[in-house]
């Protein structure tokens, strides 16, 4: 089961503004867990790249910590088929993303043992499509 919205106000939505902008506002706030990874650029994510790093997590943490996932996708995007000629409407949802803006907690692990979770983590910031960083209370 993929990371989608169960319900939204609107079926489909415009892009918005260009999103990966240039901030020098990056505050870095507390994480409640022991260790969180924090997202250090602009980017987008898309619910299967969410869905491979938490069945990483899983896999790797197993019972030894508890894992909380902070990032859920809300924005969907559209695509028309191939071979179809242009107009007559917006294509079908295709997939969902999360638009995530530096400073941003994607998720958080508490546990005992730190070093496994510090080694989880840093497996999984090559999964993510942006620059992250491991941040721990």
């Amino acid at each position: 089961m993929l990371f989608i919205p169960k319900k939204s106000k609107f079926k489909k939505q415009q892009k918005g503004k260009a999103f990966n902008k240039i901030s020098n506002n990056l505050s870095f706030s507390e994480v409640e867990g022991d260790l969180g990874l924090k997202a250090l650029t602009f980017g987008k994510v898309t619910s299967k790249q969410l869905k491979a790093i938490r069945q990483l997590l899983n896999k790797i943490i197993k019972k030894a910590g508890q894992l909380q996932m902070c990032a859920f996708p809300q924005t969907p995007i559209t695509k028309k088929p191939k071979e179809i000629r242009m107009g007559k409407g917006k294509g079908n949802i295709d997939h969902w993303i999360l638009k995530v803006k530096p400073g941003f907690i994607l998720c958080k692990i508490r546990t005992k043992s730190l070093s496994l979770c510090f080694k989880a983590l840093s497996l999984v910031r090559f999964r993510f499509p942006l620059k992250t960083k491991v941040v721990y209370k």
